[in-house]
């Protein structure tokens, strides 16, 4: 896949990710299938983080400077102390069609981007900035999965007295 594609597949991504969040009512998009899992809204805020505070910005540093090292994250912390589950789901879906539409004019705007420009990283070794644009990619896909298990869950849970038996092996 080229990179060109790859940014076709991150707003295909974001489509999707609105697509299937949009329109839930508010005790659906908050609910958690198991305490240690995250609701469809975690979900939501947490891909906007990413999209800002990790991809976005880790690709920008490998481009400019491979050296420099990166700022730390921390997913499941940033889920607890900003509070996600209690965000307006309208806000943090506007907030990801925000951060993704500038993530994606930032790419279409890269200047003759170098994506063999590589970071050490301290665990995962070296990492170049067109690994991070295809991860970029499948962390969409595997949120995708999620959201939709999640959904999946909550029709289990909530067709009662009916089944969902019928369209699951």
């Amino acid at each position: 896949m080229d990179h060109q594609e790859q940014i076709q597949a991150l707003q295909r991504g974001g489509q999707s990710i609105l697509a299937l969040l949009d329109g839930h009512p508010i005790e659906q998009v908050r609910w958690k299938p198991a305490p240690q899992k995250w609701s469809l809204l975690e979900i939501l805020n947490h891909l906007c983080d990413e999209e800002r505070d990790d991809f976005r910005k880790r690709i920008a540093l490998v481009l400019e400077d491979p050296a420099q090292p990166w700022p730390p994250i921390d997913p499941e912390g940033w889920a607890r102390d900003r509070d996600y589950n209690s965000r307006d789901l309208q806000a943090s879906l506007a907030g990801f069609r925000r951060e993704r539409a500038a993530s994606l004019q930032w790419l279409v705007g890269l200047p003759s981007p170098d994506w063999t420009a590589e970071h050490k990283h301290p665990k995962l070794g070296g990492l170049r900035a067109g690994d991070l644009l295809a991860a970029w990619v499948a962390h969409d896909l595997l949120h995708i999965r999620q959201i939709a298990n999640t959904r999946l869950a909550w029709v289990a849970m909530f067709a009662e007295p009916y089944s969902t038996r019928y369209a699951l092996p």
